[in-house]
């Protein structure tokens, strides 16, 4: 039988959820409610670790690390952290 007090990590998706901010769809209330209430959004309060969702952006970018895209005219990845500038036609590989 193995030790019971050995240490466990959370999954990928696991943290996802805890970690990744979701924009609202209605981010002023639902469909009806008052539209003057003092405090809306979170009630609980941000922790270091959350951050917003990209939302253009790779969903599992661990899934599609290293490849490039195949269309010649396809929009820049943007995986490179070192890099803040878009990729221009000719320094493209295509």
């Amino acid at each position: 039988m193995k030790n019971k007090n050995t240490p466990y990590t959370d999954t990928a998706t696991v943290e996802s959820q805890r970690n990744d901010m979701i924009p609202e769809e209605f981010p002023e209330g639902p469909y009806g409610a008052a539209t003057n209430e003092d405090v809306l959004g979170k009630e609980t309060p941000y922790t270091a670790s959350q951050h917003a969702a990209p939302r253009f952006t790779y969903e599992d970018r661990e899934f599609h690390a290293g490849l490039k895209r195949r269309d010649a005219f396809a929009h820049p990845t943007h995986d490179d952290p070192n890099r803040r500038e878009e990729v221009t036609e000719d320094e493209s590989e295509y």
